[in-house]
């Protein structure tokens, strides 16, 4: 009996390239369908192999539309492989798993060598919307993705996972419409025992022609205190995009609602203190430490972020343990004092925030589940929304470096952000609109199946 798909939008507005899924409560064969929507353009449906059986068949598709719109069933195709829709690429990166042209981003997701270096990380490498085509991660040696709070960071003597562990990455779903990937990974053991090796998985999820990709985090139950508070399944998500020496691909940031914000990184500052403090005084005799050492002596603020991180880190055993935690406990109870100082007021912005011109390059909004960071004079724009609010993030545009950061994160290095919660990632030509489209990305139309009977 025909079957007929109703797709209703209860925000206005139109939708790109909408991902929608429903299920049908018989088993359908064939892995690619077509279909026919109300304006009579044809429209590819997957088959999604791991949500079918034999009392079901779910497929997906993407759909432009406004308002409300249906699609007919007309049939599996004969040919699945002359299938418009999401198309593989040749690599870049030695440990790339696969590189996706989903007609609306370039993209590269990565494996991660474990090599300590910035070009280690797992997550996406490279990253470029279609429409400009410029790679908003050009180098390879940063990462949309990582997560980091509480595991990695200098209270636990580690730093950033995508450079100090790999990760398995499993097909969960692959075809024209969608691609899902499921990442697993193990945490590599820091200074605090209830941290370690507790295992991951990550869910990254692209769609065709989706100006949005999805992920969620799901970590094993753990509870550790970082910066004197209590986390109990929280973590740092970082996405880091980069623009090269004096220039930013993002210079603005902001939230739906206006946002509230304390400026400059007292911890970062302390941080690179003792990285000087350490490279003159330090009798530590390691060769990891003479390298560090002889890389550290220029301009840190020009450094790759990390550089002067995994000098603290129990990975690299730059330095032995105990003078890990006496260095960095020097620093925590210093910026912790400095980070609470009246001189760092609350500041209340309707505008967008100029970043770079804050102390540090960096700012601590408050919570939020909305929030944008974007170019000035080309209007490229990031969305983000989570489907719980981050208690806090951090956010650096620093022009010295080109290095721009989104982190679910507070002061020094406390997560925020629940595990399991669901995150889209949207990208827009301009800034104008970017909350209506947040809300989009909140609200997902409504869809329904309906089997008519057969006529006659």
């Amino acid at each position: 009996m025909p079957i007929t798909v109703t797709v209703t939008d209860p925000l206005p507005g139109a939708r790109t390239c909408e991902p929608i899924i429903f299920s049908v409560p018989e088993a359908l064969s064939g892995d690619v369908w077509k279909a026919t929507a109300a304006d009579g353009n044809e429209v590819i449906c997957q088959r999604l192999a791991t949500r079918s059986d034999s009392t079901r068949t779910t497929f997906a598709a993407t759909v432009t539309f406004e308002g409300s719109t249906t699609l007919t069933l007309d049939g599996p195709l004969a040919d699945p492989a002359s299938a418009p829709g999401i198309v593989e690429l040749p690599a870049r990166e030695t440990d790339a798993f696969v590189r996706l042209d989903t007609g609306c981003f370039d993209l590269e997701l990565c494996r991660g060598t474990a090599q300590g270096e910035g070009s280690s990380k797992w997550g996406l490498r490279h990253f470029a919307a279609t429409a400009d085509g410029v790679d908003l991660l050009p180098s390879g040696n940063n990462a949309i993705g990582g997560f980091y709070g509480p595991f990695f960071t200098p209270e636990n003597g580690l730093i950033n996972p995508p450079e100090h562990t790999t990760v398995e990455i499993e097909v969960v779903e692959r075809g024209p419409v969608l691609h899902h990937y499921r990442m697993h990974g193990t945490v590599p053991d820091g200074l605090l025992p209830e941290l370690r090796g507790k295992r991951f998985a990550i869910d990254w999820v692209f769609t065709y022609g989706t100006p949005f990709f999805q992920r969620k985090y799901d970590v094993e139950d753990f509870r550790t205190v970082i910066n004197g508070r209590s986390v109990t399944n929280k973590i740092t998500v970082g996405d880091e995009f980069e623009g090269g020496a004096g220039e930013l691909v993002f210079d603005r940031f902001d939230t739906a609602g206006g946002t509230r914000y304390r400026a400059g990184d007292p911890y970062a500052h302390q941080l690179v203190d003792m990285v000087s403090e350490t490279v003159r005084d330090s009798t530590a005799t390691s060769d990891t430490f003479a390298r560090f050492r002889e890389q550290l002596t220029g301009d840190l603020e020009s450094a790759h972020w990390d550089l002067y991180w995994r000098l603290f880190c129990v990975w690299e055993k730059a330095l032995d343990d105990d003078e890990i935690r006496d260095r960095l406990a020097r620093v925590r109870s210093a910026s912790h004092v400095l980070a609470d100082d009246v001189d760092r007021p609350w500041i209340i912005s309707d505008d967008p925030v100029d970043v770079s011109s804050a102390s540090h390059e960096t700012i601590f909004p408050g919570a939020a589940s909305k929030t944008a960071e974007y170019h000035s004079g080309t209007g490229r724009t990031m969305v983000w929304w989570t489907s719980v609010p981050s208690g806090a993030f951090q956010i650096v545009q620093r022009r010295q470096s080109g290095w721009v950061n989104w982190g679910s994160n507070s002061e020094n290095e406390c997560p925020e952000l629940p595990v399991g919660a669901d995150i889209k990632t949207g990208w827009r030509p301009a800034p104008d609109g970017w909350t209506a489209f947040a809300d989009q990305l909140e609200t997902s139309p409504e869809v329904a199946v309906v089997e008519e009977p057969a006529r006659g």
